[in-house]
């Protein structure tokens, strides 16, 4: 089975795959100071480590690139591929330096071209909102990187004493009758407005109505209320993750 795992700034999503069948899905925390071992240990606990024979890593925090590679080699005994320069992906990355791209972008634009065609726009709300452009060509050209809807959230709640933490959720109404309310609207109305503006001038910019894929933690919550959003797939980056596997197998 393959052990897709996408190491994001904020949280590690794990998804075991046995062929093209996702089995299992672990969420986690990501932390930087993890070492392998206490990878091992931990992923032990959430997973039948024997049943691996292969690891697919995307990571964008680095130095558990290292760590995940004792991993794999210590306690899943498996190999393992760390999407990156030299890394077969099947899509042609348009970008000044290629090198600068993250694999989290990478992945989400092969596995929305997959399974959506192109052109298309995979829009990821993680620590940063991400915007992935594929052209009709079937290229990576590019994208847009705007801050992400809890930095942004935690950024009010640092400068502004009288707001406090709110849960992330629909609002009863847009006129906020409650500071929370008020909270929540804003949240959830302003992040639809900012993915509608963006993925308006990008289709302007392509020629094309590109078709939008949402996913991310948060994407359930913002889809419904963003009117250029097609479709919701929580399962796009580890998707990709296998995809660029099977082409490195």
């Amino acid at each position: 089975m393959l052990l897709a795992v996408d190491v994001g700034n904020t949280q590690t999503v794990l998804g075991l795959y046995d062929g093209d069948r996702l089995t299992e899905q672990r969420r986690l925390a990501t932390d930087a100071s993890r070492t392998g071992d206490e990878l091992g240990a931990l992923l032990g606990e959430m997973l039948d480590l024997e049943s691996v024979d292969g690891i697919c890593l995307s990571s964008t925090v680095p130095a558990l690139v290292r760590e995940f590679e004792l991993f794999a080699e210590r306690w899943a005994k498996a190999p393992i591929l760390v999407v990156g320069p030299g890394a077969k992906t099947g899509i042609p990355v348009r970008y000044d330096d290629p090198r600068e791209v993250g694999p989290d972008r990478v992945v989400n634009a092969v596995a929305a071209r997959e399974r959506y065609g192109s052109p298309c726009i995979s829009v990821d709300f993680g620590t940063s909102t991400n915007f992935d452009v594929v052209s009709a060509e079937g290229e990576y050209v590019g994208g847009v990187l705007a801050p992400g809807i809890e930095i942004s959230m935690d950024a009010l709640f640092a400068r502004a004493a009288r707001l406090m933490r709110i849960d992330f959720s629909e609002p009863p109404t847009v006129i906020g009758k409650t500071t929370v309310h008020s909270l929540q609207s804003g949240l959830v109305y302003g992040f639809a407005g900012q993915v509608d503006g963006i993925v308006g001038r990008i289709r302007e910019e392509l020629g094309v109505e590109a078709q939008t894929i949402a996913t991310g933690g948060l994407a359930d919550l913002i889809a419904p209320h963003a009117r250029t959003l097609d479709k919701i797939d929580p399962h796009l980056t580890l998707e990709g993750l296998r995809l660029v596997w099977e082409r490195n197998a």
